[in-house]
C-alpha cells in the first residue's frame, strides 16, 4: 500500500508548532511536499526566526512521517522566511526594512532600552537580520549598551552606514555628538533628527528594525507613531502602580494611531538577592498580567531585577550575548520569539502588489 500526499498531510496536521500552537498544515508551513513511492520530502517554512529550534522541529516531523505504514526515506528541511506585514493606514513600508517594532514605555527608568537591545540580540541569535534605532535623542544609550563607538561612514554624502556589533545594525544620535553634550532641542528638531536617523541610514535588508522609543507620550512619540511605518509595539513596564499608570497611557497612544500592541513585558518583576538567592517582589506583583487582561493583549514575559543585567548592559555586552545559555537570556529569547510569532500572524503587506496608477493629459 503506497503512501499518498493526503496521508502525509493528515500526519502533519497532528503535529503542533510549539510556538504558534497551530499544526503545520493549518499554519500553512508545509511547502514543496513530494511523495514518490514511500519516500517523502518537504519543507517546513516558519514565518518567524527560530534557528535554535530547527533540529527539534525536523526531528519531530521526521519521526511522525517515518512512522507511517510503508514510509521509506523522509527528508525534512526547516527554514524561516520573514515577510513584511501591514502598518498604519496611509504609510508606506521603508525600503530594505520588512518590519518595524517599537519598544516603548509610558515613563523612564523601567528598563526599556535594556529590553530593546536584548530583544534585538535575541532575534539576531535566532537567525534574523536585525537593526536597532536608538530613538531616545535626549538620552541615547544604545552605543554604550552595544559597545559601539565611532562616527558612521557616508558613501554619497547624503546617507550614512549603520554601525554594527554582535550581528545587529545600529543607528543613534549618540554616534554624532559628544557623550557629554546635552541635547537642548525643542520637539520639532528632535522629530526631524529622528526621521533623518531612520530614513537616511542605509539599513541592509532587515527582517526587523527595533526602535528604542523615547519614554513618555508627548509630541515626539505621537509624531513618530504617525510618520514611522510600525508593524507593532511592545510596552515595557514594572509591576509598580505608578509605572503601570503611565504604561497604560503609552498603550492607548498606540491604539489611537492604529498601531497594534504585540504585548507587554514586565521588567524588574522580582528582585533576587545575589548573596542568599532570596526572591522579593519589591515593586509589587501581577501588575503587568492584570494590565494585559484589562486591554486584552499578550503578556510576553517577566524579567527579574538582577545585578548582572545592569552590569552586562553597562559593559557593552548585554545579557543575551554575555550569557547566551543563561536563564535570563532564555527569558529574553522566549519574549522575542513570541513577538516574532505575533508579527508573523499579522496580515501581509500587499502594497507592493497594487499597480501604479499614472494619470496623463493627452
Amino acid at each position: 500500500m503506497s503512501i499518498t500526499v493526503e496521508d502525509v498531510k493528515a500526519a502533519l496536521s497532528k503535529i503542533v508548532d510549539p510556538n504558534t500552537t497551530k499544526d503545520y498544515v493549518s499554519g500553512k508551513a508545509v511547502k514543496n511536499l513530494k511523495v514518490e513511492g514511500g519516500d517523502i520530502s518537504l519543507d517546513i517554512e516558519l514565518g518567524y526566526p527560530a534557528k535554535s529550534q530547527f533540529d527539534a522541529i525536523r526531528t519531530s516531523v521526521t519521526a511522525a512521517l517515518g512512522a507511517l505504514p510503508g514510509a521509506g526515506k523522509v527528508s525534512v528541511n526547516v527554514h524561516s522566511k520573514v515577510i513584511s506585514h501591514t502598518v498604519q493606514r496611509g504609510l508606506k513600508l521603508m525600503p530594505n526594512v520588512k518590519n518595524i517594532i517599537a519598544v516603548a514605555s509610558g515613563k523612564g527608568g523601567v528598563g526599556k532600552s535594556t529590553t530593546a537591545v536584548n530583544l534585538a540580540l535575541a532575534l539576531a541569535a535566532e537567525g534574523a537580520s536585525v537593526g536597532l534605532l536608538d530613538a531616545d535623542i535626549y538620552g541615547p544609550s544604545q552605543p554604550m549598551m552595544l559597545g559601539v563607538s565611532g562616527r558612521p561612514e557616508t558613501k554619497d554624502g547624503k546617507t550614512m552606514e549603520p554601525l554594527e556589533n554582535y550581528g545587529v545594525q545600529v543607528s543613534s544620535i549618540g554616534f554624532l555628538i559628544d557623550p557629554d553634550e546635552p541635547m537642548v532641542w525643542r520637539g520639532p528638531m528632535v522629530t526631524q533628527a529622528l526621521q533623518q536617523l531612520l530614513e537616511q541610514t542605509n539599513w541592509r535588508d532587515l527582517d526587523y528594525l527595533i526602535v528604542d522609543m523615547p519614554p513618555g507620550t508627548g509630541d515626539i512619540q505621537l509624531t513618530l507613531s504617525q510618520k514611522v511605518p510600525v508593524t507593532g509595539a511592545v510596552i515595557v513596564t514594572t509591576p509598580q502602580d505608578i509605572a503601570l499608570l503611565d504604561a497604560r497611557k503609552g498603550l492607548k497612544m498606540f491604539e489611537k494611531v492604529g498601531i497594534p500592541i504585540l504585548g507587554i513585558v514586565e521588567n524588574m518583576s522580582t528582585h533576587i538577592c545575589s548573596n542568599c538567592g532570596h526572591a522579593e517582589e519589591i515593586f509589587g506583583a501581577g501588575g503587568g498580567a492584570k494590565m494585559c487582561k484589562d486591554f486584552n493583549v499578550e503578556f510576553l514575559g517577566a524579567l527579574p531585577l538582577t545585578l548582572s543585567i545592569r552590569e552586562q548592559a553597562d559593559s557593552g555586552k548585554p545579557t543575551v550575548v554575555a550569557e547566551p545559555d543563561g536563564q535570563v537570556a532564555a527569558i529574553y529569547k522566549d519574549i522575542a520569539r513570541k513577538i516574532a510569532v505575533q508579527v508573523a500572524e499579522k496580515a501581509k503587506d500587499m502594497t507592493s502588489k497594487f499597480p501604479s496608477i499614472v494619470i496623463k493629459n493627452d
